[in-house]
């Protein structure tokens, strides 16, 4: 079966600050609006989820599931809402997360 998965993919989240320009400049433009965009380099497939502008900060993202079958690339990520004891303040935030992972030529389906 298509969807069976084979594996799980080893990934790491990558932190604002260590963003190549150019993916840098893709989330900037998409992160007021809710966006899920896929990036390659020469080494690495980047899975970038955005969940658009939130009313306060305190936000985080939880990676449920990153895997692959015989015909894709799935992930799976939940957004965190702050917690009653964060400080979250009143500024907007637009909370994304990036995930490095194996190269792999295969597409990836957002569930």
């Amino acid at each position: 079966d298509a969807t069976t998965k084979l594996r799980d993919l080893d990934f790491t989240v990558v932190s604002e600050d260590r963003l190549s320009d150019k993916l840098s400049t893709i989330i900037e433009k998409r992160k007021a609006q809710p966006f899920k965009v896929t990036y390659t380099d020469d080494s690495y497939l980047y899975v970038c989820i955005g969940y658009g502008e939130q009313k306060t900060g305190g936000y985080s993202i939880a990676v449920n599931n990153l895997y692959l079958t015989e015909n894709a690339i799935y992930v799976n990520t939940s957004l965190l809402g702050p917690g009653p004891e964060d400080k979250t303040g009143n500024s907007v935030s637009y909370p994304f997360i990036i995930i490095k992972t194996e190269k792999l030529d295969k597409p990836v389906v957002f569930e």
